[in-house]
């Protein structure tokens, strides 16, 4: 696998990790992290999809913060420096940096052209924002924080998005999952999917709410719907 530069529209450049599929090219897909930066979760979240016949980038988003960062969930320092950095990011500029990428992945010789946005936790709520901001031609939200705050976006969604919700997610609260569920109940692009009994970050390999059986659902959800899709 690879590292890529690309320039961002205010000019600044930032690097994104490239997984390409054996084939050599495919549709794309591009990964959003979390709050722990480009980690060995998110990349080998590229290598899966490579593995599915996808080329797959992940930028670093916090690249205007600390470039670099590459971090996990596993100590309270970790933490800390997570939610500091994710309180200090500047979300117009990082959906702009994802647009960014988007283009710069299309680009790429490996990229069919059709490309995808998928995200995360962090990367959940931007892949939303994707959906309304960008010409994605479609995303992935896994556990997205805030969405609820951004539904006055939601009537520019016009290619599909699907929603992956964890109905016990510590960050994500009933009545916020309510407004979500019935907003995105009026947009026939959007699929919403609800996990009972399951937290915050649920598909993150190794985390401490990590649940086989909902991530193996959730992800086979999104493979059909990238299949769909992208093609």
């Amino acid at each position: 696998m690879a590292t890529v530069t690309i320039t961002a529209a205010d000019g600044g450049r930032f690097n994104a990790y490239l997984a390409r599929p054996a084939s050599g090219s495919g549709p794309g897909v591009l990964v959003i992290q979390e709050i722990f930066g480009v980690n060995a979760v998110m990349r080998q979240i590229c290598d899966d999809l490579a593995a599915q016949g996808y080329v797959a980038l992940c930028p670093d988003l916090f690249w205007r913060q600390e470039p670099g960062i590459d971090i996990t969930d596993k100590s309270k320092a970790e933490m800390d420096k997570a939610f500091a950095l994710f309180g200090s990011f500047n979300e117009t500029a990082g959906v702009e940096d994802l647009i960014a990428s988007l283009a710069a992945l299309r680009d790429l010789p490996e990229c069919s052209g059709r490309a995808g946005a998928m995200g995360y936790c962090l990367g959940g709520r931007l892949a939303f924002l994707m959906a309304t901001r960008s010409d994605a031609d479609c995303a992935v939200s896994y556990y997205g924080v805030g969405i609820d705050k951004l539904l006055g976006e939601a009537s520019a969604i016009t290619r599909p998005l699907m929603l992956h919700i964890a109905e016990q997610d510590q960050f994500v609260p009933p009545e916020a999952q309510a407004q979500i569920r019935a907003r995105m109940a009026s947009l026939p692009t959007v699929t919403v999917h609800a996990y009972p009994g399951l937290d915050h970050a649920f598909a993150r390999v190794g985390g401490d709410h990590y649940d086989a059986a909902g991530a193996t659902l959730a992800n086979g959800r999104t493979a059909a719907f990238l299949k769909t899709h992208l093609g």
